[in-house]
């Protein structure tokens, strides 16, 4: 309750306030209304041709109110939080229905919820300004140069984020958050001398305070940006075609995202667009599958205390067992389904509605190990370097580009490939997967998701053979 007194001071309102606007927010016959407060500082700081000379501060403020009757949802936000401004977007949100005014019990009292703190901070904020991040961008700047004579360039950033949540709805509950973002980035560019340039990227992310920056993580991130680079240089192009792919331990689990994650997600099924839409309690892939959904990981960038509608972080099986065990949910489409929220109600910020996002989406391990997944392909691919990917729901189709991996012949890895599109259809995958191993990691790398709002996510699964995709390489 202290916690929750302080938010409410911080946003300078009271309980009596909140009950007025969600009484509001109902008065045109809405069944459930809830308000959703936020704060966030942004900081970023840059390093560019040995210098750090680009930082910047960020302050996001506002509140968002959401009314919701049946299938039907209002929104509306104000990005000033005084009484006048605020009644005015609950109105205006309430305008969605226009049945009798909804009666709102006053003399509720109001239930704090509670859940596990899932990103405690270490190092207070507050004590990190930027005379504090300078060196680590000015090490990490050394470490990649000093790894490779090849190193052209180098650019390095530090973000961090701290954001506040109040959130009140009209059965009464509340919850306050505090949630920490901190990105650590290094993009390297290497020159051979013969004309030829490489660029790679490496990232890591969570929801942790500065005790991240270390110079272990600066050591770990240089290597392997260098690495990841210098590896271009004898990598080509394999030949395209239909064949088997292995997929790496970590990043792979882009295919869980794009491939099927999208497709669980509850609103595309409750609207029939998913084709997963009709298949929940079928058989999608191999007995022995699990795929998951966790929103529980301490210190995850897609991990969550509560989602954006007060419910608690969970994990939730998508896949158990090869069998279609839940969707993704959020409050409007569990009571459609009539099963409990999923803890995946999410938005972009105060000025957008939560809808049924991913959160840290991966396979769990299976038995085999990854050169005996390798051993089976008499020739295909192994990829493990990842950039972007897209998916379309409805036909479940999708493609993702492959930065970098190997030529498997005869069941060994033999020649560097790179700049590979990987492309498929979601369910048609799954029941291609033939292999599972038991090296399962997460990538913690800054993955952002896009569905008309970007959220924060992660990916991980163990290796896989999939028995056949088609791969877009040269002719």
């Amino acid at each position: 309750m202290q916690n929750y007194t302080k938010y409410l001071n911080f946003f300078g309102v009271t309980e009596e306030n909140l009950r007025e606007l969600v009484a509001t927010a109902l008065s045109k016959g809405g069944e459930y209304a809830d308000i959703f407060f936020e704060h966030s500082v942004i900081n970023e700081l840059t390093l560019r041709d040995g210098e750090v000379n680009a930082a910047g501060t960020h302050i996001d403020y506002g509140v968002g109110i959401r009314v919701v009757k049946g299938e039907k949802t209002g929104y509306a936000y104000s990005e000033i939080t005084t009484m006048p401004l605020m009644k005015k977007a609950a109105l205006t949100a309430a305008q969605i229905a226009e049945e009798a005014t909804a009666v709102v019990d006053a003399s509720r009292e109001v239930k704090i919820l509670k859940g596990e703190n899932l990103y405690p901070i270490g190092k207070d904020w507050d004590k990190t300004g930027i005379d504090y991040k300078i060196p680590y961008l000015q090490k990490l700047n050394e470490k990649i140069f000093s790894k490779d004579t090849r190193t052209a360039k180098v650019i390095g950033k530090i973000a961090d984020s701290n954001t506040l949540v109040l959130f009140y709805n009209s059965l009464g509950e509340a919850f306050t958050d505090e949630r920490p973002m901190i990105n650590v980035v290094a993009n390297c560019v290497m020159e051979d001398g013969k004309g030829r340039s490489e660029t790679g990227g490496v990232s890591r992310s969570y929801r942790m305070g500065f005790e991240l920056l270390t110079d272990e993580l600066i050591e770990e991130i240089a290597s392997e940006v260098v690495s990841k680079t210098a590896f271009l240089f004898n990598a080509s192009q394999p030949k395209g075609g239909a064949m088997p792919v292995v997929m790496g331990a970590g990043g792979s689990g882009i295919l869980l995202h794009e491939a099927v994650g999208h497709a669980f997600e509850a609103d595309f099924n409750r609207k029939g667009t998913s084709i997963f839409s009709d298949m929940m309690g079928q058989q999608v892939c191999a007995a022995g599958i699990n795929i998951v959904d966790d929103g529980t990981l301490a210190g995850n960038r897609g991990s969550c205390n509560f989602d954006d509608e007060g419910i608690p972080g969970q994990k939730t099986y998508l896949v158990k067992d090869g069998i279609l065990n839940s969707y993704l949910h959020d409050r409007i489409s569990a009571k459609f389904y009539g099963v409990a929220p999923t803890g995946n109600g999410r938005r972009e910020s105060f000025r957008y509605m939560p809808i049924p996002r991913m959160r840290a989406t991966y396979m769990e391990n299976g038995t085999m190990a990854e050169e005996e997944l390798i051993s089976q392909v008499k020739k295909g691919i192994y990829v493990d370097n990842f950039s972007n990917g897209q998916v379309q729901i409805g036909a479940g189709d999708f493609t993702f580009y492959v930065k970098s991996g190997w030529l498997i012949e005869k069941g060994k890895l033999t020649q560097p490939i790179k700049d590979v599109n990987v492309i498929g259809n979601g369910p048609e995958a799954l029941r291609q997967i033939t292999g599972v191993a038991d090296n399962g990691r997460m990538e913690n790398a800054t993955w952002t998701c896009g569905k008309g709002q970007y959220v924060p996510v992660s990916c991980g699964m163990p290796s896989i053979l999939v028995k056949k995709l088609v791969v877009g390489g040269s002719n």
